[in-house]
């Protein structure tokens, strides 16, 4: 099956998704999917999500709509496999600063002789059901990208972009601007200059720039798109209930009071 997250990033095609990071709760990754996103990220960065978690996670998304991608505990070949294995479409890398991180990734995410991946049966290929076609279509199937997350990968991101199998990036901007003194001021003018060079550098490179909008709005949406971002992630499935929870809250006492 043709990964429309994977050619929506080669052509450069505006696509939204969102974040599961509360945990492994099958419930939300299903709520989630049911709303009509192209992809979900698992989170098992920041989280408790393990390569188990994932897998349930997954299975909530199922023939549903949304793609399941994973971002990766760290560039490590194991981690990059197991999620893989479990089914991962596509995989999202943290914090690669320069080309040879970025060779890395890409090298444990492909099979031989493009990478270092290792062929098994697991879920990937319907424990090992359908391995003849998943192995001859993975390295072109999966999608891989890396993130963007420090001052040196923004100086670096030329030759980044330049390591062949690298599909995308995506910036995360609260460590972006941790790493330029600005902690959490991801719209200062210096942080969205460093945004701006890295979707240039797409754009001339032919590969997608992603943007995670933690506090999505309507402008900042329009202007993630008008600044040549395709690959968008739209909030975090805690931030959502956060939001909607103190939001129906302080509504009630708002009107209360007024009784």
């Amino acid at each position: 099956m043709t990964n429309k997250v994977k050619q929506a990033l080669v052509n450069r095609q505006v696509t939204f998704g969102s974040w599961l990071q509360i945990g492994a709760c099958p419930g939300v990754a299903e709520i989630l999917a049911n709303a009509g996103y192209d992809w979900l990220v698992v989170d098992c960065e920041h989280s408790a999500i393990d390569v188990e978690g994932f897998t349930a996670l997954a299975r909530g998304m199922h023939g549903r709509g949304p793609l399941p991608l994973a971002r990766v505990r760290e560039n490590d070949t194991l981690a990059i496999r197991q999620m893989l294995d479990a089914g991962a479409q596509g995989i999202i890398v943290p914090l690669v600063n320069n080309a040879d991180e970025a060779r890395r990734a890409v090298a444990a995410a492909k099979y031989p002789p493009q990478g270092i991946r290792g062929f098994c049966f697991s879920r990937m290929n319907d424990y090992g059901v359908n391995f003849d076609e998943y192995a001859a279509a993975a390295n072109d199937n999966i999608a891989l990208i890396v993130m963007i997350e420090s001052r040196q990968a923004v100086e670096e991101i030329d030759k980044i972009l330049n390591v062949s199998g690298v599909d995308g990036v995506l910036i995360g901007p609260y460590d972006l601007s941790g790493s330029y003194e600005l902690t959490g001021q991801t719209n200062h003018p210096t942080i969205r200059a460093a945004r701006e060079k890295v979707a240039a550098a797409c754009q001339r490179h032919g590969k997608s720039a992603g943007l995670h909008l933690v506090h999505p709005t309507r402008e900042s949406i329009q202007d993630t798109i008008d600044h040549g971002f395709t690959f968008i992630a739209l909030g975090v499935d805690m931030v959502f209930l956060n939001e909607a929870s103190r939001s129906a809250l302080n509504l009630a006492r708002e009107i209360s009071a007024g009784n």
